[in-house]
């Protein structure tokens, strides 16, 4: 989990406008942060099922936020791609287009 500070950063850095908490801009920031912390804790724990379970859902609801922003607005799905795949090479393998 997050502190304040880091949830915010991460809110701060894919917001749509100033008082912006729940675009799916910003849901799958966090998403993908959770799932990369989860992933961590995996890699040490190998046999946490319940964790492996978890991390699953949350890889399913941030693929279909991005199937959402890619359906309700096109350019803000680029940009957030162009974004997280200048952090992290492997997030371009992760949101590929997603199929109508």
């Amino acid at each position: 989990m997050w502190t304040a500070e880091q949830k915010g950063e991460i809110i701060g850095k894919f917001r749509v406008h100033s008082k912006d908490t729940g675009s799916p801009e910003v849901q799958v920031a966090l998403l993908t942060s959770r799932v990369n912390n989860l992933s961590e804790h995996l890699k040490v724990h190998k046999n946490d099922k319940h964790s492996r379970r978890g991390l699953i859902m949350m890889i399913s609801h941030r693929r279909k936020l991005l199937k959402y922003l890619f359906q309700k607005n096109p350019s803000g799905y680029q940009q957030l791609i162009e974004t997280r795949s200048r952090q992290n090479t492997w997030w371009l393998l992760q949101a590929r287009r997603p199929s109508h």
